[in-house]
């Protein structure tokens, strides 16, 4: 199967940072050769593309590491656990996930940590997420159609398919040295981006010279000679896991949860009101979004119903841990201007503005353009 055709595929095989989501763009392609350690043929940017959205994956297995030095401020970890979402602290630190893929309807995902284990899996129709901290387990059957399989982080292919998705003349494509990522040889995509304005320098996908899956996602931040995020294999094998990889024995007294298959699982079923419907508006929709700009300097804005200090944003009366979200915005620096006031979060590849009159205001840029969308 095509690695970048198939939308299940891809959204098992990479974490996705909320940074390149707002990437706009199509690219002027450049032609260079690949570098010389590994000793690899050379290759054109044209041709390394080509060989990424042809790509086919029967089967996948491996180790995967993140790594995030967003410079975002200590609070920031503490955001996911006031809104349920147990997975926010992959924005922080280092991170080890084991990844297991075989096939459209068997995917499985491991995220490991010092206290313990968090495992989803999917075997057709059926998902588990089990938590061996708290020894609990959920159980949710997917509709016949099989869509609305939960996304997870995984590997670097969803994240480089994002990005490439959304290139256009604001981005130079060229080719980088070649390297060696989990024992393999790899070329190297780069992606810069034109406008100087963006906080992102560049963009860098290993891509596995012989599979053509990438193996590596680098993002660096402007002036920054590290990766700011990056997410890679440590070990990968390309034969498709045994079939007991993909089905789940509870552990002995494990409490186990089944869901219905309207219902959202985990953190996110948490995060809705009772109703099943998100929190602020009587529809359940989302706020309206516009953009302001393009490429890599497009921002969003987003118009949130319900606006309550600070920052306007509001937990909602059936969010968990509504008073530590109040507070973890609490203590973000209060900025005002011309635009308005409110309080701002800025870290080396992006900024968020959450303004008093109830918009969020986001994008890969400095603050300053953020104040400059939120005048409109």
């Amino acid at each position: 199967m095509s690695v970048m055709k198939n939308r299940a595929v891809l959204r098992w095989l990479v974490p996705v940072t909320a940074g390149v989501a707002v990437i706009g763009g199509g690219a002027a392609v450049g032609t260079f050769a690949a570098g010389a350690d590994p000793a690899l043929p050379p290759r054109s940017a044209a041709q390394l593309l080509d060989d990424l959205r042809t790509s086919r994956l029967d089967g996948l297995s491996g180790t995967v590491v993140q790594r995030a030095d967003l410079g975002l401020p200590p609070i920031a970890a503490l955001a996911g656990k006031a809104t349920g979402n147990e997975l926010a602290g992959l924005v922080t630190g280092t991170h080890t996930l084991r990844v297991w893929y075989g096939g459209e309807d068997r995917q499985r995902l491991a995220l490991v940590d010092t206290l313990g284990e968090q495992d989803v899996l999917r075997n057709g129709r059926d998902v588990w997420t089990w938590s061996s901290r708290e020894n609990t387990a959920v159980h949710r059957k997917l509709p016949a159609d099989g869509k609305d399989l939960p996304s997870a982080p995984a590997t670097p292919a969803d994240a480089a398919q994002q990005a490439l998705a959304a290139i256009d003349p604001t981005t130079a494509v060229t080719v980088g040295r070649s390297a060696t990522v989990a024992g393999r040889d790899a070329y190297e995509l780069v992606l810069t981006p034109r406008d100087k304005a963006s906080l992102v320098h560049q963009v860098r996908i290993a891509l596995d010279a012989k599979e053509h899956v990438p193996l590596r996602f680098e993002v660096l931040a402007d002036g920054q000679d590290e990766p700011a995020f990056e997410v890679a294999f440590t070990q990968v094998d390309f034969r498709t896991p045994d079939a007991d990889q993909f089905r789940f024995n509870p552990p002995p007294g494990v409490k186990v949860t089944e869901e219905s298959t309207d219902a959202r699982p985990g953190p996110a079923s948490r995060a809705l009101g009772k109703d099943g419907k998100a929190p602020g508006r009587a529809d359940g929709q989302r706020p309206d979004v516009r953009t302001v700009g393009t490429g890599w300097t497009t921002v969003v804005v987003a118009k949130l119903d319900g606006a309550a200090e600070p920052g306007g944003a509001k937990a909602g009366a059936d969010a968990p841990d509504a008073d530590m979200l109040a507070k973890v915005l609490g203590d973000l620096p209060k900025v005002s201007g011309d635009w308005g006031s409110g309080r701002l979060l800025s870290g080396k590849l992006f900024s968020v503005l959450l303004t008093d009159d109830g918009r969020v205001v986001a994008g890969l840029v400095t603050p300053e353009r953020l104040y400059e969308a939120a005048k409109g």
